[in-house]
């Protein structure tokens, strides 16, 4: 009974394996017992029979059309700090090649991409890429297909970094226009003419792309003749035009500044006398705002050009320094004005010591005149030096009085020129005006970059 217990579960796991063989045989039968018949194919030794794949179709006579398609498969990186962009294609080719042409049938062949190497290829190349490669994984990204009048179709995955030239001076408002361009390397136009597919009426793929920081707005094709003294070569050049989003630009850069220069406009409302607090704030927001210009720049290009963030950028700065210059002139004035105070103040002590010195010398004047008068009616003689020299002393003090006045009249007309302003009226003022003058700054730049 145990040897059954063990034999029974071998016999029908043995049983199990030779029905699913016997399954698997009698589909791979079916399969090749079906529609298919080898013997319509092509001998591709017999088509590559004397075929120079070091010449060009139709040598000697006109010149090769070779049909190029694009399709995007994905955009991964532009970069303002290299001017660059980097584009995963599908290059796809077709031209006509009499020599490959067979009548056994009017299937296309789809062939190894290893028959490749056997064929003549037109030699497209990138003219604006920095660097380019081929995909491998798991085997080389190509697909080759021949039909029966000779037309071959030719694919390729490409991932190219490319340039493009981006004018920043509006950025981040910016929309910059890429390029995409193919030429041939050493065909000249007598040899090979470019055109785009009767298909290619728009880039598949392209209207799927989720780019970080750009919307593909519009694209275009477009073909010409290039000019150089080796000849004359076809280009054919695929536009498409770029705007920013400017959304994390806004949260990142503006958002912050407004509430820097906001920042900066509380300490109107803070006591002149709290010089600490005061001083404090105003440094603090010119320094935070310097440390935001220097890490927005970090990532652009050291361009001469003055971008719209940087405008900006100085215009919040110049809010900010300005808010700490307010105070500096306040405190100014407030101290002035304390100064001039105490000024007034040790005046007006000084004249009643001079009316009261005054007093006693006029008091002693009087009683010396008296005396002299007495003197000389005893000596019989009259003091006329006496009065004269009284009277000239008199009209001396009147002229030198005039004199002052005059000067303390010039001296007032230049002070209400100048006249000092309370440092809170200077507070209440820059409460208004500071809010009004950054609104309408920020209409005009707005206006200026997004129209």
């Amino acid at each position: 009974m145990e040897l059954l217990t063990w034999l029974f579960p071998a016999l029908v796991l043995l049983c199990t394996q030779q029905h699913r063989c016997i399954r698997a045989m009698t589909d791979i039968g079916d399969y090749i017992g079906s529609n298919i018949e080898i013997s319509w194919l092509p001998n591709l030794d017999d088509l590559m029979k004397g075929y120079a794949r070091n010449f060009r179709p139709g040598i000697g006579g006109p010149p090769v059309n070779v049909a190029l398609a694009i399709e995007v498969a994905s955009i991964d990186h532009i970069s303002e700090v290299n001017m660059e962009y980097t584009m995963t294609v599908f290059l796809h080719q077709s031209w006509r090649d009499d020599r490959l042409s067979y009548n056994h049938t009017n299937e296309t062949l789809g062939l190894d991409s290893r028959f490749v190497d056997k064929l003549w290829l037109p030699d497209t190349f990138i003219v604006n890429a920095k660097s380019a490669w081929f995909h491998d994984v798991t085997v080389e990204n190509k697909l080759i297909r021949l039909q029966p009048d000779g037309v071959i179709l030719y694919s390729i995955r490409i991932t190219s970094t490319v340039a493009c030239d981006m004018d920043l001076s509006k950025y981040p408002m910016d929309e910059q226009e890429c390029m995409l361009d193919l030429e041939s390397y050493g065909y000249s136009s007598e040899d090979i003419v470019y055109h785009w597919s009767e298909n290619q009426e728009e880039i598949h793929g392209l209207d799927k792309l989720q780019l970080a920081q750009f919307t593909i707005t519009n694209y275009q094709f477009t073909t010409e003749i290039m000019n150089f003294k080796s000849g004359q070569f076809p280009r054919l050049s695929l536009h498409f035009h770029l705007r920013r989003n400017r959304g994390v630009y806004i949260i990142q850069s503006y958002v912050p500044s407004i509430l820097l220069v906001a920042m900066s406009w509380v300490s109107f409302w803070i006591s002149q006398s709290a010089v600490p607090a005061r001083v404090s704030l105003g440094i603090t927001t010119v320094l935070t705002m310097t440390t935001l210009m220097v890490s927005a720049r970090s990532s652009l290009p050291r361009a001469s050009a003055i971008k719209a963030l940087d405008v900006y950028f100085w215009i919040c700065y110049v809010f900010v320094f300005a808010a700490l210059v307010e105070y500096a002139f306040a405190h100014f004035n407030a101290d002035y004005m304390k100064k001039q105070k105490n000024k007034l103040k040790a005046r007006r002590q000084s004249a009643e010591i001079n009316v009261k010195n005054a007093i006693v010398l006029f008091s002693l004047s009087i009683a010396g005149v008296s005396q002299g008068l007495a003197i000389s009616n005893r000596q019989h003689r009259i003091p006329r030096s006496l009065p004269g020299s009284y009277g000239t002393i008199e009209i001396e003090t009147g002229e030198t009085k005039q004199r002052q006045i005059m000067k303390l009249d010039k001296k007032s007309g230049l002070k209400s020129l100048f006249k000092p302003i309370d440092a809170d009226t200077i507070d209440i003022y820059a409460r208004a005006v500071f809010p009004a003058a950054f609104a309408a700054v920020n209409v005009i730049y707005w206006v200026a970059y997004t129209m």
